[in-house]
């Protein structure tokens, strides 16, 4: 299941709809570009109230999962703590693989 949705992450990014990184994010979710938020598990509980308000107040889906490096490397690229994805689509296809995982928390 898990990589399923990583997988997924892959293809969003090769098709230029991932945003990294933590200012990049919050302007997505500002400018509700950002369809849905993956934050790592292990980011920091600081990081965590950040990106879970900021969703929140503008209503954007979040979800808590994996760890910093398998979302790096589901991207190509080194550790990742924060991602957004920029499309429907894709937002839907990855929230929905990532629902039924248990070591994920899933925040509407």
């Amino acid at each position: 299941m898990m990589n399923r949705a990583l997988s997924q992450l892959g293809l969003a990014m090769r098709a230029g709809k991932v945003v990294t990184g933590d200012e990049i994010v919050l302007k997505g979710i500002r400018s509700s570009e950002a369809k849905l938020v993956i934050l790592a598990g292990d980011a920091s509980d600081n990081t965590k109230k950040k990106f879970r308000d900021k969703c929140g107040s503008y209503k954007i889906p979040l979800v808590i999962g994996f760890d910093r490096e398998s979302l790096g490397t589901s991207v190509g690229k080194p550790e990742r703590v924060v991602l957004a994805v920029t499309d429907q689509g894709f937002a839907e296809m990855i929230s929905k693989k990532m629902e039924t995982m248990s070591e994920v928390e899933y925040i509407e």
